[in-house]
């Protein structure tokens, strides 16, 4: 028998938010993303990412957000969305975060998908939507 469980909840940036942890991975991914490190961005991705796209597909969308945004210059919170589940023996935690960020060549609205495993916060999918990139 396989058990789901569902819990979700709003991420209120006010109440403290996205929490550090997941943070922490945001910052790092968009000063690697700055930085041009796409493999490492790879690299530490969560299981959902690489099985998405490989390592040379990952490197070419974010160098093409690189190349046509430039570096994030500020970011607001927009939304943000926490989903608990427990299927048997893998709970996992997910957060969906939106910015509305102003990058050096344009705005637009970044989306963070990150997953906890055993107390891990992992990048599981980026996403820019932005009339620059059409």
């Amino acid at each position: 028998m396989i058990l789901l469980l569902s819990v979700a909840c709003e991420v209120d940036e006010r109440r403290g938010g996205v929490p550090s942890g997941a943070q922490a991975v945001i910052d790092k991914v968009t000063n690697d993303i700055a930085a041009e490190h796409y493999e490492e961005v790879y690299n530490e991705a969560a299981e959902e990412w690489r099985l998405a796209a490989t390592p040379e597909e990952s490197r070419a969308v974010l160098q093409q957000v690189r190349d046509r945004l430039g570096r994030v210059g500020s970011r607001s919170f927009h939304t943000g969305r926490e989903q608990e589940s427990a299927e048997s023996d893998a709970p996992t935690r997910s957060l969906i975060v939106s910015y509305q960020t102003t990058f050096e060549r344009g705005n637009g609205i970044e989306t963070f998908t990150l997953i906890e495993r055993e107390g891990r916060w992992m990048m599981a999918r980026y996403f820019v939507s932005s009339d620059a990139l059409k």
